[in-house]
């Protein structure tokens, strides 16, 4: 004899509704947000794609809503050769070189050093290193200014490199001390057992772990040095002293309006970022997302 297993739903009563997962979004919902995603899209890739776009123009047209009808490499071979852009661009990578090697190599021992030891002072120390990210740019100009002018340093790629240290450092110190927070203390242990002094155990056995912690830090500073404009135009004056971001400034002024040159000389200026991102990229969020769970 067969026995039917079959679960039967009483007689009179409706079969209950599938519950839907928390998480789980409606057409509707879904519509919205892959149109909400479409739309911030657009809005991004815009301006820098019409950017692109109104550089091989000729000047005449760079104001023409229309795309590219006379298509020109003018405003480059302009740029390059009868423009002062090969001084800025020799200016900036000697600041941007020196603020990435410098920023990475301060912020990453600062960092190590408050995340492993304790000292006087080091709640102060981490506090300063806040406290100076509250402050504008525009209230530290002046001061800043008088300093460098005092230690000659006006005019000076070293004096631009020092001004970045103090926006770059404070901030990727903070990071970077998340991150070695993340790394357990048993490796400089295991450093200390096999006879590394302190900067023994940092530089050969904790720093080969945190690369993306470190690649933040170079993106970071490198992007502080490459498209500053306020301290680079207070700092540095005469065009054969300008770096990139000051050199822009030149070509759209109250004397003169230059678009075409100003639109060919960012997208110059913008290709080593990409690459520099590029580099970078993979190492990005888990750098940043770093110290934000413990184990």
């Amino acid at each position: 004899m067969v026995t039917d297993t079959t679960p039967h739903t009483p007689v009179g009563t409706e079969p209950p509704a599938p519950v839907r997962k928390r998480g789980d979004r409606g057409p509707l919902a879904s519509l919205g947000l892959h149109l909400t995603l479409l739309t911030a899209s657009v809005v991004a890739v815009f301006p820098p794609l019409w950017l692109l776009v109104t550089s091989f123009k000729p000047k005449t047209d760079a104001f023409d809503t229309s795309l590219v009808e006379d298509f020109t490499f003018g405003n480059y071979g302009h740029v390059i050769r009868d423009t002062d852009f090969l001084s800025w661009l020799q200016n900036s990578l000697i600041v941007v070189g020196l603020t990435t090697l410098i920023g990475v190599f301060v912020a990453a021992t600062t960092g190590y050093a408050v995340s492993r030891f304790r000292f006087p002072g080091m709640r102060p120390l981490m506090w300063m290193l806040l406290l100076t990210q509250m402050f504008p740019v525009a209230v530290l100009i002046v001061p800043l200014y008088n300093l460098l002018a005092d230690l000659g340093l006006l005019n000076q790629p070293i004096g631009l490199v020092v001004t970045y240290l103090t926006v770059a450092v404070p901030f990727c110190a903070w990071m970077m001390k998340g991150y070695f927070d993340g790394i357990p203390v048993e490796i400089d242990e295991a450093g200390r057992v096999d006879g590394l002094n302190p900067f023994g155990t940092f530089w050969r056995l904790v720093l080969p772990l945190a690369r993306p912690g470190l690649a933040v830090t170079a993106f970071y500073t490198f992007i502080t040095g490459w498209a500053e404009v306020a301290y680079a135009s207070a700092f540095m004056t005469g065009e054969e002293n300008l770096t990139l971001a000051g050199g822009l400034q030149t070509f759209v002024n109250q004397y003169t309006s230059d678009w075409g040159a100003l639109t060919a000389a960012a997208v110059i200026i913008a290709v080593p970022a990409a690459i520099v991102f590029g580099l970078v990229a993979r190492h990005l969020v888990s750098g940043l997302t770093a110290g934000a769970t413990k184990s």
